[in-house]
């Protein structure tokens, strides 16, 4: 059975991200910053049926915590098939260039950028055992320059000073480790869920949870003929999937 680390993952996409997996034969390491949350969240999907999947408490942004969540993984198994980064905020809105404010920035890019990298390089050794490993980092569509300096994008004029920025340092660091990684089995990939309706924007976004999930999901699953090094957006680019940076 394959085995998958997924951060963020006690509620929303992460969690629907988690059953999508279940539902395809892989056991799940949900990742919690709370126990009790991801206690609740196992409770559920236990409830439905889907039983391979256990919470490993992580807080991303903490060193320690993160040293603690690989220890407890590596008792458990040896190998890892898949880890998906999902965990992240916003910061807040709105965010303006100007306005923003320097701790803000620091805590954001500490759990969106400092946070995958801990959590990348601690479970990097269990994910070199798996014949066919793949790293999904979760992004947003609102990361690529291209499209945020192309006024007759729908959503140019949703401009976040903060997190926008998190997720386009994020992708950067996709793009070098698919390099680093660009001799070996490694599928590595950016992707963005899509603009969903979750807490995390006030449920002011326009796609559901399941289609979200869905497109998280199909990254952690591709074959040795799928991308890597990409930027995803199937909600903007349906019939390539692949977005410009």
């Amino acid at each position: 059975m394959k085995k998958v680390f997924i951060t963020g993952a006690n509620k929303s996409i992460g969690f629907e991200t988690v059953r999508q997996l279940l539902q395809k034969g892989y056991y799940v390491y949900l990742g919690s910053r709370s126990l009790a949350n991801g206690e609740k969240a196992v409770e559920k999907l236990k409830a439905e049926g889907l039983s391979e999947v256990e919470v490993i408490e992580i807080d991303v942004s903490d060193g320690d915590s993160v040293k603690a969540a690989r220890a407890a993984v590596g008792r458990k198994t040896d190998v890892l098939d898949a880890l998906i980064n999902n965990a992240g905020i916003s910061g807040g809105l709105p965010q303006t260039a100007l306005g923003a404010h320097i701790e803000t920035f620091k805590e954001v890019f500490d759990t969106n950028v400092f946070g995958v990298v801990r959590v990348t390089q601690a479970f990097i050794e269990l994910l070199q055992k798996s014949p066919q490993p793949r790293i999904v980092n979760v992004t947003s569509i609102s990361a690529s320059f291209t499209l945020q300096n192309d006024p007759s994008w729908k959503y140019y004029e949703h401009k976040a000073a903060i997190y926008s920025p998190s997720k386009a340092a994020l992708n950067m660091y996709t793009v070098n480790l698919a390099y680093d990684l660009r001799d070996t089995a490694f599928k590595v990939n950016a992707v963005c869920p899509g603009y969903t309706s979750t807490d995390f924007n006030d449920h002011n976004g326009t796609g559901t949870i399941e289609e979200a999930g869905a497109r998280i999901a199909k990254y952690a699953l591709i074959g040795a003929d799928g991308p890597t090094g990409k930027l995803i957006s199937e909600e903007n680019f349906p019939e390539t999937g692949e977005a410009p940076w």
